[in-house]
């Protein structure tokens, strides 16, 4: 399987081109089969003809005259007589089909007694015996020209079969193509939708079922947007209309509760609900417009770790010089510290931030030493609203961070992978394709 090409449309003409070899090779064979007994039977009739008409002639001519005979019937018929010795070299025909069957032919018109060559004397030709008036010492050979004998394929024949295969080989590299080429602009535009953008309507034409998978797919991506949109609309409208009571909330805290311990706590309460529906906002936004421009990943790292260490984060950089890479960055930015945020709560410990190229993009690994989480749960992390078992306990988070840092890797055309960290800990690895 890993010898068979990855593309429908060589995998196709490759299926259509060994059926219409494999036809041009059948029909071939029926062709010679077929021609080949009236062949060996005209050839029988033109060999029985020749030593027919040099045995009637050489039988009315006069002895003396034989001899211009004889040479009036080379030079005009291509026909040569000469008599049989018995030391003549003689060179049998070839045993295939097709000469036992011109032997049986001859010997039907001719008699069972009747001998075949190809040579005679190291003379090339067609070569049949007869005895005159029946005297078996009296034996002659006939010999038409070799070209009689010729039993070679009909070279024109390869010509007209060869160009017949070139145009119906390149009419079925075009029907391919026309089949296969709605379907790569239906991958490349499903490609764009698993990557949370909003492609091109795909172009409905062709057979009718490949116009139906276009209007159906068109269809789906449309009402796949029309949700996300509704969907970030709705996370929009409410964190915003909850962020006022909460200010209120905040302010009344501030001005009403004399207890400072009391005051404290809900600030905290209203601080943690503000993180949550920054949180939905941020979700909210992971799949917006953002232009990709060209950005310096470290620039953009050294941003985020400030913003960290200002809360006293530990954080390490490892940044070699990388080149501008097509990024967007705030989605990338928004990420990265929400990776780093993970880290803090369930690691602990100095925090490492590594950042490379590998073929195709950027990849940036978020490390920390804490206890890791169960292989089997990294795909069900990555979901909206999942957390572990014993971070469930832990109200200050929402479950969406994995999920938020998911969504802007396949914006970017890449992924997040889990897994955990030699020596202990969990290691984020982003990779984005730019």
């Amino acid at each position: 399987m890993r010898l068979l090409p990855r593309t429908l449309l060589v995998r196709t003409f490759l299926l259509l081109s060994v059926v219409i070899l494999a036809t041009l090779g059948i029909w071939t064979t029926l062709f010679g089969l077929a021609e080949r007994e009236p062949r060996a039977r005209h050839l029988a009739e033109l060999t029985a003809s020749a030593v027919n008409v040099t045995h009637a002639a050489l039988l009315a001519a006069a002895p003396e005259k034989r001899r211009f005979l004889l040479l009036e019937l080379s030079e005009r018929e291509g026909i040569h007589l000469t008599p049989a010795e018995p030391d003549d070299g003689v060179i049998p025909l070839p045993d295939d089909a097709f000469h036992q069957m011109f032997r049986r032919e001859v010997e039907l018109r001719l008699g069972s007694g009747t001998q075949l060559a190809r040579a005679i004397n190291g003379e090339e030709g067609l070569w049949a015996s007869f005895a005159l008036e029946g005297d078996r010492e009296d034996m002659y050979w006939v010999m038409l020209p070799a070209e009689h004998a010729d039993d070679s394929f009909p070279m024109h024949w390869v010509g007209w079969g060869t160009a017949s295969l070139v145009l119906t080989l390149l009419a079925a590299w075009w029907i391919v193509s026309r089949v296969t080429r709605p379907l790569r602009s239906l991958a490349r535009a499903a490609r764009q939708v698993g990557r949370g953008r909003q492609p091109q309507p795909v172009t409905i034409a062709g057979a009718e079922e490949l116009t139906q998978l276009a209007t159906a797919f068109n269809q789906m991506a449309e009402d796949i947007a029309r949700n996300e949109r509704e969907r970030a609309e709705v996370l929009a409208g409410i964190s915003h209309d909850l962020r006022t009571p909460l200010a209120r909330l905040r302010l009344e805290a501030e001005l009403s509760v004399s207890d400072e311990q009391a005051r404290q706590a809900i600030g905290g309460d209203i601080e943690q609900m503000d993180a949550i529906i920054g949180q939905f906002l941020d979700y909210a936004r992971a799949a917006g417009d953002e232009t990709p421009v060209e950005s310096d990943v470290g620039h953009l790292l050294n941003d985020v770790a400030a913003r960290f260490a200002r809360s006293g984060v530990r954080l390490r950089i490892e940044s070699p010089a990388l080149r501008p890479m097509l990024l967007r960055p705030l989605a990338v930015a928004r990420a990265v510290g929400n990776l780093i945020e993970n880290a803090r709560k369930y690691g602990g410990g100095e925090i490492t931030v590594v950042a490379g190229e590998m073929p195709g993009g950027l990849c940036i690994e978020v490390m920390d030493r804490g206890p890791g989480i169960p292989e089997a749960e990294a795909e069900r992390l990555k979901r909206p609203f999942t957390r572990l078992e014993s971070a469930r306990t832990d109200t200050k988070g929402t479950g969406l961070g994995l999920a938020i840092v998911e969504r802007i890797a396949r914006l970017h055309g890449g992924e997040l992978q889990l897994f955990n960290r030699e020596g202990g800990g969990l290691v984020a690895r982003l990779q984005l394709q730019c």
